[in-house]
């Protein structure tokens, strides 16, 4: 099957994704062809895939370029991931003032994402000047858009009373809905509070779903909590956890 793009069709960021799925190396060459013919969409994902390496070979450097392109053309998600290589240093000297200025343009135009990745800025004070009130209010509206990890980062806020009253039923709702929605932190807050509740079996559910989908910073913080759990059914995940942490390190050392 070959793929031709053209500036004229219509395109969103999930038919293109499908394309890579199918047949990451041909599509990617599609998505290339359709970037230089100017398709918004084409370029930010453009840059994701060079990011990646996915179909193509990795380069940070250009997917750099290609993100500068399609946010100068209105992409608000490229200007989200411009935020992230100069966060993260991906194609650039890292620098989170840098960071925090594209996240800021993104999220005050509505993106979701941009408003939780200004809000992290925020919160822990890198690149702009600490303000708890002000990452609040960005994770409350990024929740109310149904953005998941914002979702959790509310739930944290209203449990601690974090520059709001504490509200305890809220924060539990919060974290319910993140973990519904697919974030994996949301799924381990939302086991801890089932588990103070004494649902442990619905609790375990929900340890293992974020076991699944858990990233690597996120695995490790996870596997010492369990350790010191005391239910041993909590206790007996850290093992798993652990075991999780070895495999996705030996993923990211080169043979």
């Amino acid at each position: 099957m070959s793929y031709q793009l053209r500036r004229e069709e219509v395109l969103d960021g999930d038919s293109l994704k499908a394309m890579l799925e199918e047949s990451p190396a041909r599509a990617a060459q599609a998505i290339l062809m359709a970037a230089r013919e100017g398709v918004l969409d084409a370029q930010a994902l453009l840059g994701q895939i060079l990011l990646d390496g996915n179909g193509i070979a990795q380069d940070q450097t250009l997917a750099l370029r290609w993100f500068v392109i399609a946010a100068h053309g209105g992409h608000l998600m490229a200007r989200n991931m411009l935020g992230r290589c100069h966060e993260h240093g991906w194609g650039c000297v890292a620098d989170a003032s840098v960071a925090a200025r594209h996240y800021r343009i993104a999220a005050q135009r509505g993106l979701d994402w941009a408003m939780y990745n200004y809000a992290n800025l925020l919160a822990t004070g890198r690149g702009v000047v600490e303000d708890q009130a002000q990452a609040f209010n960005l994770y409350r509206h990024a929740a109310e858009l149904g953005h998941a990890k914002s979702m959790n980062l509310l739930g944290r806020y209203l449990e601690e009373g974090r520059v709001c009253p504490a509200a305890q039923a809220a924060a539990r709702d919060w974290y319910r809905r993140s973990a519904v929605g697919g974030d994996f932190r949301g799924q381990f807050s939302y086991a801890a509070v089932l588990a103070e509740e004494g649902n442990a079996e619905e609790a375990l559910a929900w340890l293992h779903k974020a076991l699944a989908g858990g990233n690597l910073n996120f695995l490790r913080v996870a596997s010492k909590s369990l350790s010191n759990a005391e239910n041993p059914q909590f206790r007996a995940l850290a093992p798993e956890y652990a075991q999780r942490v070895i495999e996705l390190e030996r993923q990211l050392t080169p043979l």
